[in-house]
């Protein structure tokens, strides 16, 4: 008689530069951790681009290796009792509905191409209507006009999307088609309501919104539930795995799931190639005067949860620049050993606008600027202020939500890859003037996929027993004024405005 497999939830996290498989069990502890990155593609600069292909691979080779690992660790294979997705947003896939493969690579929510386009649109007095229909703004960042940018410029596949040859989807939906060997078309409201074509008042594709951008409603995924069975995989393309696929969410919503936030006033700070932050507001939809975005946190049993979003571009990027760009460290681990060399940066700042800057300027025409370099700067010098930059660019936000929000902030949870990184922490605690908390388990993001994927078959129960998951975590308290380096750093964003326009 062969042993009984252990239960296992499969949470896979499309990042925007790789992608990770989790294996999540009843304790929501994770036994299971795989890995693999994918090629970033820039044909000419300020364009981003995946190769649809390469990340199906690197989903493959992820979940292959956390399986074999778990065999290797355990003695045995884990039985899949579902699937969770969770996703980078607003990037833009095609692929032929038949043969899955795609016409051209997918253009991501980095790019810039489109920032005349948005100009334009504002010029012509379109972004009042857009952003109270949506809850966005009219930027590069968002769904709907990389897809005007194809129509305009690539016809030949812009026909097929007209044919319904062609389908359109952000990257859970792209996963699922393969997933499930094209049979389904889906995504979740978190997704949709990062395309500038979903209205967020009747959780609905908005019919006036795609006439407004020339879409075709036709070629657009069926929008479901976020936490619930949707799909099932095909084992015959998904690495032998049948499974029922029960959660999906944008990337920041499942961190905001995988801390628990589900209660308003809670929020949350993800570091990763950017930072994210949401702020939960219940059921009240909150539009922003002062720049934040308004988005779906989560959709359940048919009731949306809402959230004041703040989006920053760069931050973990900018410690990738200076391993990558500038060489000055040899990973990304080494800038806290090296900004903590010298006691302050020596009054430098670093505006790491390398692509635009988002909440709260939204300026795509702003440039990466560092100021204050004297002969006396060192190359930890610019790695401190790049440590505070990513902290002031999060203090933009947190104010802005404290003032909007209608809710307190007691602390500020956090995660992501640069939350490891102790100085950036006590930093972000000091210039927010409020406590800090990081979760003992960093991998927040593929958490919330995969408690949604859980809650979504019975794994869990509930979310109060979601909630009694959470690990011990350590928090940094205020220890510092930096009300002085913020107002410095604000001069440096000041300089950094408007210069590739």
């Amino acid at each position: 008689m062969s042993p009984e497999l252990p239960d296992r939830v499969l949470a896979i996290d499309a990042g925007t530069t790789g992608m990770s498989a989790l294996l999540v069990d009843r304790q929501g502890t994770i036994t299971g951790l795989g890995y693999q990155e994918f090629p970033q593609h820039f044909p000419e600069e300020g364009w981003v681009e995946h190769d649809l292909g390469q990340i199906w691979a690197a989903t493959l080779s992820a979940v292959e290796s956390v399986l074999h690992n778990h065999q290797s660790q355990y003695g045995a294979a884990p039985n899949i009792v579902s699937v969770g997705i969770t996703n980078q947003r607003e990037t833009v896939c095609l692929w032929d509905r038949e043969t899955l493969g795609s016409p051209r690579r997918a253009i991501v929510w980095q790019d810039r191409r489109t920032a005349d386009l948005c100009a334009t649109m504002k010029a012509q007095g379109l972004e009042p209507k857009v952003s109270q229909l949506t809850g966005l703004r009219l930027d590069p960042y968002f769904s709907a006009t990389k897809l005007v940018w194809i129509r305009e410029n690539e016809p030949h596949i812009w026909d097929q999307v007209e044919s319904g040859r062609i389908a359109i989807g952000t990257i859970d939906s792209y996963l699922i088609a393969r997933m499930t060997r094209g049979l389904e078309h889906i995504t979740d409201h978190t997704n949709a309501s990062r395309t500038l074509l979903y209205d967020i008042h009747t959780g609905t594709w908005s019919e006036e919104l795609a006439e407004l951008f020339g879409i075709n409603l036709g070629a657009l995924p069926t929008i479901v539930s976020s936490s619930g069975v949707v799909a099932h995989t095909d084992p015959d393309a998904f690495l032998g795995i049948s499974a029922p696929i029960a959660g999906i969410a944008g990337d920041q919503q499942a961190a905001l799931v995988g801390h628990a936030g589900l209660d308003a006033g809670n929020a949350k700070c993800t570091y990763g190639t950017g930072s994210f932050l949401l702020m939960n507001t219940g059921s009240q939809i909150v539009h922003s005067q002062a720049g934040l975005l308004t988005t779906v946190a989560l959709e359940v049993d048919g009731k949306r949860t809402f959230a004041l979003e703040g989006a920053v571009f760069v931050t973990g990027a900018a410690v990738q620049w200076l391993r990558d760009g500038l060489q000055i460290i040899d990973s990304a681990a080494e800038v806290e050993e090296l900004a903590a060399s010298v006691p302050d940066s020596g009054g430098v700042v670093f505006v790491p606008a390398l692509t635009g800057l988002g909440a709260p300027d939204w300026d795509p025409h702003a440039r990466g600027t560092i100021i204050g370099i004297t002969r006396g700067t060192t190359r930890a010098h610019i790695a401190r202020a790049t440590l505070e930059a990513i902290a002031c660019e999060v203090k933009d936000v947190v104010d802005i939500m404290i003032a909007e929000g209608s809710h307190p902030l007691p602390f500020l949870a956090i995660d992501g890859g640069a939350a490891a990184n102790d100085l950036l922490c006590q930093m972000q605690a000091d210039f927010i003037e409020r406590p800090v908390r990081r979760l003992a388990q960093l991998q927040t993001t593929g958490l919330g996929a995969a408690y949604l994927a859980g809650v979504g078959v019975g794994f869990w129960q509930n979310w109060s027993e979601v909630k009694n998951l959470m690990r011990a975590m350590y928090e940094f308290t205020p220890l510092v004024d930096r009300t002085p380096e913020h107002a410095t750093w604000r001069k440096g964003v000041q300089r950094s405005l408007n210069w590739a326009e």
